[in-house]
């Protein structure tokens, strides 16, 4: 993580945008001590289509296990544990 004083942040802060946005993390100073971190702006997430859960939820048929144990074992017959 590269380290800036406020000054040096202000006249570098495309740059240092660019290097956050990037990935990378920055960290700004007053007197010498930490008092902001630059980081990227996270993504946001695709909002879940709660109609087209519904849908495959309707579709689906339930499994019904008896007890645990066999369910347990199905999953690992198929690789999914």
């Amino acid at each position: 993580m590269e380290t800036y004083s406020i000054a040096d942040a202000k006249a570098r802060l495309s740059e240092l945008i660019d290097r956050a946005e990037a990935g990378e993390t920055v960290s700004i100073t007053r007197r010498g001590k930490p008092v902001a971190r630059l980081v990227a702006e996270e993504q946001p997430k695709k909002p879940i289509d709660v109609e087209a859960m519904r849908r495959m939820r309707a579709l689906s048929t339930p499994y019904v296990d008896p007890d645990g144990l066999s369910f347990v074992e199905r999953l690992r017959r198929e690789d999914l544990l």
